[in-house]
């Protein structure tokens, strides 16, 4: 009888066991599976990031090529020409974007950043500077707009 319980002792603990390796076994699956979902899901919101930005390129390019139009007809192609060279690097800039893959790009930036991570911090506060103070003046010419329309309804 001692041997019996001890023998249904042993065998509660090894399914106890496997039980836990069973939960443990699926917990990192689904943890890989999430992982998994997350990377994706980064990846194409950078790959759609990548097409605005791209857009955005080429909308920059053809004012500047359009500006550089004006130049030349009010103070001379010599001026207007640097204004066609800057449109040309942005368009050649847009070009490499948008031939590059997302994770071609992730493995630049983060080349980047390990080679040179004081630039990189600097300019990643530059360009927060920036943002906040386009944001601060949308808000405020909202503002400004709602404050105007309620003096003329008054």
């Amino acid at each position: 009888m001692a041997d019996e319980t001890i023998d249904a002792i042993q065998d509660a603990v090894a399914e106890a066991g496997a039980a836990k390796r069973s939960a443990t076994d699926t917990i990192r699956e689904e943890a890989g599976k999430f992982t998994s979902q997350a990377a994706d899901r980064a990846r194409a919101f950078a790959g759609e990031g990548k097409d605005k930005a791209t857009s955005a390129l080429d909308e920059v390019a053809k004012m500047m090529k359009s500006a550089a139009e004006d130049v030349d007809a009010k103070l001379g192609e010599n001026y207007g020409r640097y204004a066609r060279s800057a449109a040309d690097g942005i368009s050649g800039f847009a070009e490499s974007l948008r031939g590059k893959d997302v994770d071609d790009l992730i493995a630049g930036a983060t080349d980047f950043v390990k080679k040179s991570p004081v630039i990189a911090v600097g300019t990643a506060a530059a360009i927060g500077f920036v943002l906040a103070r386009l944001i601060k003046s949308g808000i405020d010419a909202t503002a400004d707009a709602g404050e105007s329309k309620s003096d003329t309804d008054a």
